[in-house]
């Protein structure tokens, strides 16, 4: 079935000759990374307050990984109705509530000892609980900027907006072990919460005032953006309704049934893992095995995540360039052949360096070249499923974080 065009908007077969393209598409993709920054901020802050909570509750090491794993848990276990809800309702809805939804629970963070639960769950209890819901939250994020992506960039392009998007992970970890560290150095682990929250609430009402679920119902979108976007020699644009809603219910049975489905959810299983180590533990790692101080640790900290900005633009890049190439599937593999051979070879050999220096320049090499690979899966799974990308990159999403 065709999608109307708005009101707003010409037809993408409208003759669009004479026209500057404009360049809404990018403001969108901006957003996006916006969004992923902020859902970093979020999930590194405790990673950061960490050592300060450890101390004035007298936690174990062991406890608070079960309260940094809680998240994880909410996460993954919500990553598939998430992106079924943006398959349904449409992205631009559900990222606005979602975001409203993990500012609320990230604002609570910072009174978790103080809550109710702690009569039933006692302190760890109370902040597992909270950091579960805030898992919830941030579940939908990734599947509904990837449904986002499908409907707004064309085919020889989605490598390169899963990159930028994604290139927010680099913002949001470089930004979170310095600003953090030194709000709570100054007022207090409480107070970075509280900041983190106000954010949140800031990025959805702009969220909320600027995006479309499509382009085709957006008012700053000409004829010759949406060319560009929908090119003639693209197959039917995806998804069959003008809200971005679909019409019938996710092929479920056939999803699951292919065996590309598989091989995406299984490989982002091994991926998923090794992302872990930097983005819950790699702080409390620094301080408290590499000897770094707290500052030193925010600084520090901070360099994986620079490789992340520049390294997944580039792996984006090449998706696309390769899929020119070699084709979609070849061209999506490779990309994410070199990244992750590279990401092991140099996850290893930092692990086992002592000069602290060159290991975390080792070990951030890791990362940047983990996230090199990573836009290739997420473009992949618009590749295989363009109509129901939020549904099918929430599978893989959730095979992902249960590794």
């Amino acid at each position: 079935m065709s999608s109307l065009p708005s009101s707003h908007s010409p037809a993408p077969g409208a003759d669009a000759r004479g026209l500057r393209p404009t360049h809404m598409r990018w403001v969108m993709v901006g957003m996006l990374t916006i969004i992923t920054a902020l859902t970093y901020v979020d999930r590194l802050n405790l990673s950061i307050a960490g050592e300060y909570i450890q101390t004035e509750f007298h936690l174990s090491t062991h406890t608070m990984g079960w309260i940094l794993g809680a998240f994880v848990l909410g996460y993954a276990l919500f990553q598939v109705p998430g992106g079924w809800a943006g398959d349904r309702f449409g992205p631009r809805s559900i990222l606005t509530f979602a975001i409203v939804w993990w500012s609320i629970f990230t604002a609570l963070t910072a009174v978790a000892p103080e809550l109710p639960l702690r009569a039933w769950l006692g302190v760890a209890g109370s902040f597992i609980v909270v950091r579960f819901l805030i898992g919830i939250g941030e579940a939908a994020a990734f599947p509904n900027s990837n449904k986002t992506i499908a409907y707004w960039l064309g085919e020889n392009a989605r490598g390169v907006g899963n990159s930028i998007f994604l290139a927010g992970i680099g913002v949001g970890g470089t930004a979170t072990p310095i600003v953090i560290a030194w709000i709570m150095q100054t007022w207090g682990w409480r107070t970075s919460f509280y900041v983190c929250a106000v954010l949140g609430f800031l990025v959805a009402i702009v969220w909320r005032s600027i995006a479309t679920n499509r382009p085709e119902d957006h008012p700053r979108v000409n004829a010759a953006e949406l060319a560009l976007i929908h090119p003639k020699t693209e197959k039917e644009p995806p998804g069959p309704r003008r809200d971005g809603a679909a019409s019938v219910g996710v092929p479920w049975k056939r999803l699951i049934s292919r065996r590309s489905t598989w091989c995406l959810m299984l490989s982002y299983f091994c991926e998923g893992y090794p992302n872990y180590i930097f983005f819950t533990w790699f702080f409390i790692y620094l301080v408290q095995e590499r000897g770094f101080t707290i500052k030193q640790g925010g600084i520090w900290g901070a360099v994986p995540y620079l490789a992340v900005v520049v390294l997944a633009p580039l792996g984006g890049w090449l998706s696309d360039r390769a899929i020119r190439k070699f084709g979609k599937r070849r061209g999506r593999q490779s990309a994410v052949w070199l990244g992750m051979t590279l990401s092991a070879l140099l996850l290893t050999t930092g692990a086992h360096t002592a000069n602290n220096v060159t290991a975390v320049l080792l070990m951030a090499g890791a990362l940047g070249f983990n996230m090199f690979a990573t836009p290739s899966w997420w473009a992949a799974s618009i590749d295989l499923s363009p109509n129901y990308s939020g549904s099918l990159s929430a599978m893989m999403n959730t095979c992902g974080n249960l590794g």
